[in-house]
């Protein structure tokens, strides 16, 4: 029997059960749908995940005092008092080689106030440095100069949420509140940037020179920082910038060779490290679990076909005894096997894109579909038809053909 042949008598064989080719095809339809789906969601996030972390700032490495302890009790990072404005100066004076621009930061709780409106939010102290750091904008007015910063000039920017609240659609460009009973005139309004990966609004600020902060609403006597915002040249450089900014900051808090820092350093390399680590791991446990499906539906496709080669024994036995081998029928049920699964792993295919996209626009989730991925479920469906058929086939291929036309 020609190639050709074999594959029309296996879909006429297909064909004349419908409904039954339907329901064994189902299992396969699932899995394929469920694993597209998985890792378009997956994908999707993790995208989202690293391009939002990247938002954060241009080469960003974070520097935090020590933990503040308490007894056996430790505190934040940020909550030590082991770093000063003078570390920041410092580091943009002697590394300027390695970073492109320094901020210190303080931050601090306060009720704002204006007119008959009031609001509670945050106020950070940062340097002129942070709009470049922390790839942000300001969408109407300007930022504080040098001057202003060097001068603790009672000034500050809002973000969009502290404009909508305070404000509700008033320009507030020129107008003065009032944090904590001192009045602060507003600059700017910085563009928008929505929540972050933790769904913290980041529009809830009030930017404001760090020397005014600690001067007017901290009112410390101390020059403590909470934290250290850098912004290297190239993060190609990122273990030599660690280096030597632990040299200098050890050397200017006067730490001898057995003492351990007292600081702390982040980078959103490390970040975005371990939330690929999380995604790729939850990508790989709920992949396994559509993987399951697959394997149920290769176990249907089995089932089903040896039902069929028990039913067409009549069948077998009469086309062994016009001449066909046993190589004939083991590739006509093998072939049947395999268009199942295939046909299945192509509706899988839609149904997975489809339901993807479909949850996407629902939850507003973003959504990647990669071409390799999709190739790979559909040919893996192949593959599941071409194992799990294969016993069926070779079981009939193997049946005596004297014994076949005398069953009932």
């Amino acid at each position: 029997m020609q190639l050709a042949m074999i594959f029309r008598v296996a879909i006429r064989a297909i064909m004349r059960n419908k409904t039954r080719s339907l329901l064994t095809c189902l299992g396969i339809i699932v899995g394929i749908a469920a694993v597209i789906a998985v890792m378009a969601i997956g994908q999707g996030a993790k995208t989202m995940m690293v391009k939002e972390i990247s938002s954060m700032g241009n080469n960003l490495l974070m520097v935090f005092p020590e933990r503040r302890k308490q007894g056996t009790v430790s505190g934040g990072m940020g909550q030590g008092q082991t770093m000063t404005a003078g570390d920041a100066e410092a580091v943009k004076r002697e590394l300027g080689h390695l970073v492109q621009g320094v901020s210190p930061q303080v931050r601090t709780s306060v009720q704002m106030v204006y007119a008959a409106k009031n609001w509670s939010g945050n106020v950070q102290g940062v340097s002129t440095d942070i709009l470049f750091i922390s790839n942000w904008n300001v969408a109407e007015g300007r930022f504080f100069t040098e001057d202003e910063e060097s001068r603790s000039s009672r000034v500050c920017v809002i973000g969009t949420t502290v404009q909508k609240n305070l404000f509700d659609g008033e320009d507030p460009v020129g107008k003065t509140i009032r944090l904590k009973n001192m009045p602060f005139k507003v600059l700017g309004v910085l563009a928008s940037k929505g929540a972050n990966n933790w769904g913290q609004d980041q529009d809830d600020v009030i930017m404001a020179p760090y020397t005014s902060v600690q001067r007017y609403l901290q009112r410390s006597k101390f020059n403590n920082i909470n934290m250290m915002n850098l912004s290297l040249v190239t993060m190609d450089n990122l273990d030599e910038a660690k280096r030597e900014l632990a040299a200098l900051l050890r050397q200017r808090h006067h730490l001898a060779d057995y003492q351990d820092d007292d600081f702390e350093t982040r980078d959103t390399t490390e970040i975005m490290n371990t939330i690929g680590s999380v995604t790729n791991l939850m990508t790989v446990l709920l992949t396994a679990v559509a993987a399951i499906s697959l394997l149920v539906g290769g176990i249907g496709i089995m089932n089903i076909m040896l039902v069929s080669v028990t039913e067409r024994i009549k069948e077998i036995g009469l086309r062994m005894s016009i001449g066909a081998t046993p190589g004939n029928i083991l590739m006509q049920f093998l072939l049947e096997a395999v268009t199942l699964s295939t046909v299945g792993g192509a509706v899988g295919v839609i149904v997975g894109v489809a339901g993807a996209q479909a949850i996407g626009a629902v939850k507003g989730w973003p959504i990647l579909i990669e071409t390799a991925p999709t190739v790979a479920a559909f040919l893996f469906s192949s593959v599941v038809g071409m194992f799990f058929g294969f016993y069926p086939a070779y079981r009939a291929s193997k049946l005596n053909p004297i014994d076949c036309l005398r069953y009932e």
